[in-house]
């Protein structure tokens, strides 16, 4: 199972490293191997929840995300999202946003590729950090069975009963975000509503083909074919598995920023940037994917859940902090890491103690967390 599921990613990451080599000989090399390192660290909440809205879908769509979705990982977020983002921010055109970045120029000089896209954070970090600050939001305020960090998922789930509450939240998260930004105030607060926006109309377009937050599709819609798995869980297909596939990929795609932007601290070089995060970590990223569902992972490990949107919820309160201050990479994907490692570590107690308690699964809700 875990060489057929990783075979690819180790096939591609040799190939990688190969191409990278006889690009710019060995210090390509040690480069390309660190971006890839710091895309896994930074995205194994990326992952769990990728695996927890796809192992909702039929096996169709389960071989998009693998195909057309590493596509759209790799050559879009990794290759054309900072070419796209230089090229608004310099108001240069396609070719002359290409020619910059392949000037390998110092990113601190004015003017370079890496100097641009640096500027750009403050927009990039407002968009992507709103869009999972509501995501985790959703997820915390909502009214869930079982609890983790119980101390503060309670009084969550409680002030999630009243109306909008993540939407406020959110709000006063990007109006704080905005009153510190400075100069950059104006563009921060505009980024920061596109992100809102983004969110709830990709969740707005689920509704709209009548899929829910557990997948279920609603019975009347003929175009979303519901099949069932070796589990017994519902697997969409049709308009609703097409839905929940863009939700899969705009959710993937904010959780790039931060390893985007953190790529030009390492290297302002776009080749060995997207060797390193695009064919090696993307690609390990959505192998660590599919194994979460084939190995039901994360129904065996309750926690797992909570652990990657606390992760989520951390990722984009440091997105929206480093408008203002700057904070190393190695922090954003530890703190990944340890609610991940916790959550898990978390699970493991609470499946022994149902063990020996002799009604594995039985636990009450509130007395689950650790």
């Amino acid at each position: 199972m875990f060489l057929k599921t990783f075979g690819w990613s180790f096939a591609i990451t040799s190939i990688a490293l190969v191409v990278a080599f006889l690009y710019g000989g060995p210090q390509a090399l040690i480069l390309c191997l660190i971006l890839g390192v710091l895309e896994i660290s930074l995205s194994f909440d990326n992952a769990v929840v990728n695996a927890r809205i796809l192992e909702r879908m039929n096996p169709f769509w389960q071989k998009m995300f693998l195909s057309v979705g590493i596509i759209i990982a790799v050559f879009g977020m990794r290759i054309l999202f900072p070419l796209l983002i230089v090229g608004v921010t310099a108001q240069l055109n396609p070719v002359e946003a290409v020619s910059l970045a392949m000037e390998k120029g110092d990113p601190t000089v004015p003017g370079t590729y890496g100097y641009v896209l640096h500027e750009a954070h403050p927009q990039i970090a407002a968009f992507g950090g709103m869009f999972l600050l509501m995501l985790f939001l959703d997820f915390i305020m909502a009214h869930r069975e079982i609890k983790w960090i119980k101390f503060l998922e309670i009084p969550l789930a409680r002030l999630g009963k009243l109306e909008g509450a993540s939407l406020i939240t959110g709000l006063v998260a990007l109006a704080i975000a905005g009153a510190a930004s400075g100069e950059k105030q104006g563009i921060v607060l505009l980024s920061g509503l596109l992100g809102l926006i983004t969110y709830f109309l990709v969740n707005g377009l689920g509704n709209l083909f009548d899929v829910d937050q557990d997948g279920d599709v609603d019975a009347d819609d003929a175009n979303a074919v519901v099949h069932s798995g070796p589990t017994g869980a519902a697997k969409v297909a049709g308009k609703a598995a097409f839905m929940l596939f863009l939700y899969l990929e705009v959710i993937d795609a904010s959780f790039s920023f931060d390893g985007v932007i953190g790529a030009f601290a390492i290297t302002s070089d776009p080749i060995i940037i997207a060797l390193g995060l695009g064919f090696i970590g993307a690609m390990f990223v959505r192998s660590l994917t599919v194994f979460l569902v084939r190995q039901g992972t994360l129904d065996e490990f309750e926690y797992l859940d909570h652990g990657a949107h606390w992760a989520i919820g951390a990722l984009a309160v440091i997105l929206l902090v480093t408008i203002v201050v700057p904070i190393n990479e190695v922090v954003t994907g530890l703190i990944g890491v340890v609610f991940i490692g916790a959550a898990f570590a978390g699970s493991i107690r609470r499946n022994r103690r149902a063990t020996a308690a002799g009604e594995h699964g039985s636990l009450q809700p509130t007395d689950a967390g650790s």
